[in-house]
């Protein structure tokens, strides 16, 4: 009778056990289109033998424990290429901004108002003493600075907006990592008390890919599955169930926000997310638009200023400035460029004094030839303008190169994760029909078991 029992205590034992693995089953095919779910599996374990004389008599099954499954180099992997993605995606927004700004398909760049100056004092070589010719050149250099002054409006205005959007991530960080703290206690506490933690991996996992999008992250194992995040350049930012606030703080000199962690400026110290491709664009993209800028509308206006001092107006003067006169280390030109005269007949296309002054085009044609000449890093007005335009296009078209390279390798890497942590439909379906077949034969087998038991139970007499 003692066999019985005991055969019917792995019976059971086996009902328990299936019973598990079907609800392990099911709870997978529930969440089959839940973002970021790990498949979870019954792990059976043979219960210790029982030994009786010379035999070694089995004793039943046990789920020994539920584990989800995850590939964390994978994970890391994902990551890695979610901090690099959020980086280009952040860069190439802003760089479209400035792209839309040099747009000559649709004249709102430079190239139009350069052209028409300098078609202007073409036109005034051929009539040097028309005032309605002199006024177009006027017309023409007040167009300039104004197309000037608002692409340089327009790039800082973008500035500015990515230097919001810094504010904004910084902020999104520490919402991030505030939430992935606390869950670092409830994986601790999961795993300490024997249960199945997976769940709160999978939603700390979800957590620090979105994390990974903002900002570079590097993980740390801290035992007891607690996990240690940090930026690559090691400034903290969760440890065990501790989160560490980013801040951020107006420069000095620009009045830019800089990125701070534990007081320490971490702002160039920060390479990836989408908060790398915003100080990218923010302090050195945009800076350095603005200096080609700033470079271009300088030495132009010193250059036609120069010529134009050297020839004589219309009333046998000698020329003064044409465009107000830049700062001296051109800083800020492109967006101050002003017109400094009003009367058409200031201007000096005259080569000599009066006698002769009204149809001498001598000046005229040397302001027409500043076109051609090397006057910004050795190259005409117009060729320094154009490669400015290219390097812009350049940058983003290379990012956009590195974005559709890295979009590949991380749709690899996330197929490779989902065969590992993935929901198979079919395969779910297969072993709920294995699950329930051993549910059913061990039920079966409790039932005989108890009727042999209540049989001999019967077949012994009552005293």
């Amino acid at each position: 009778m003692g066999s019985l029992t005991a055969s019917l205590n792995i019976a059971m034992q086996g009902l328990q056990a299936e019973q598990t693995a079907i609800q392990t089953t099911t709870n997978n095919i529930a969440n089959v289109d839940t973002p970021g779910y790990s498949r979870q599996v019954a792990n059976f374990d043979d219960n210790p033998p029982i030994q009786i004389g010379n035999l070694s008599l089995g004793s039943g099954v046990n789920i020994s424990q539920v584990t989800s499954l995850r590939d964390a180099v994978l994970d890391k992997r994902v990551n890695q290429e979610t901090q690099q993605q959020g980086e280009l995606n952040a860069f190439i927004s802003g760089g479209q901004q400035i792209q839309a700004l040099f747009n000559e398909t649709e004249s709102t760049g430079l190239q139009t108002p350069l052209t028409n100056f300098f078609n202007s004092l073409s036109e005034l070589s051929a009539n040097p003493s028309d005032v309605d010719t002199r006024q177009a050149v006027l017309t023409a250099a007040q167009n300039l600075a104004t197309a000037f002054n608002q692409t340089s409006n327009n790039l800082t205005q973008i500035q500015q907006g990515e230097d919001l959007d810094v504010t904004q991530s910084v902020n999104q960080i520490n919402s991030l990592t505030s939430q992935i703290a606390a869950v670092n206690v409830q994986v601790s506490a999961a795993t300490g008390t024997g249960q199945n933690p997976g769940p709160f991996i999978d939603q700390r996992q979800q957590l620090i890919n979105q994390l990974s999008n903002l900002v570079d992250v590097s993980e740390i194992d801290a035992g007891n599955n607690s996990l240690t995040l940090t930026t690559t350049s090691g400034a903290p930012l969760v440890v065990g169930g501790q989160s560490f606030p980013l801040t951020t703080q107006a420069d000095p000199v620009t009045g830019l926000q800089d990125v701070y962690s534990q007081g320490n400026n971490i702002t160039s110290k920060i390479t990836g997310g989408e908060l790398a491709g915003q100080i990218q664009l923010r302090d050195q993209e945009i800076p350095s638009d603005i200096s080609s800028l700033d470079s271009l509308a300088s030495t132009l206006a010193t250059a036609v200023n120069t010529q134009n001092a050297q020839g004589y107006d219309l009333n046998g003067n000698p020329g003064g400035n044409i465009f107000v006169p830049p700062p001296a280390n051109g800083a800020g030109a492109a967006g101050s460029l002003a017109v400094a005269i009003t009367d058409p007949s200031l201007l000096a296309a005259s080569g000599g004094p009066a006698p002769g002054t009204a149809g001498d085009n001598t000046n005229a044609n040397a302001l027409l030839a500043i076109q051609n000449q090397t006057i910004d890093n050795g190259e005409s007005p117009i060729d320094a303008y154009s490669s400015l335009v290219y390097k812009i296009g350049n940058d983003v078209s290379t990012a956009q190169s590195n974005q559709t390279a890295g979009s590949e390798v991380l749709d690899q890497l996330t197929n490779l994760q989902q065969g590992v942590s993935g929901v198979d439909i079919n395969e779910e379906s297969a072993n709920l029909i294995r699950f329930q077949s051993a549910y059913q034969a061990s039920a079966q087998v409790s039932g005989i078991i108890d009727q042999l038991l209540q049989d001999t139970i019967n077949i012994i007499p009552v005293t």
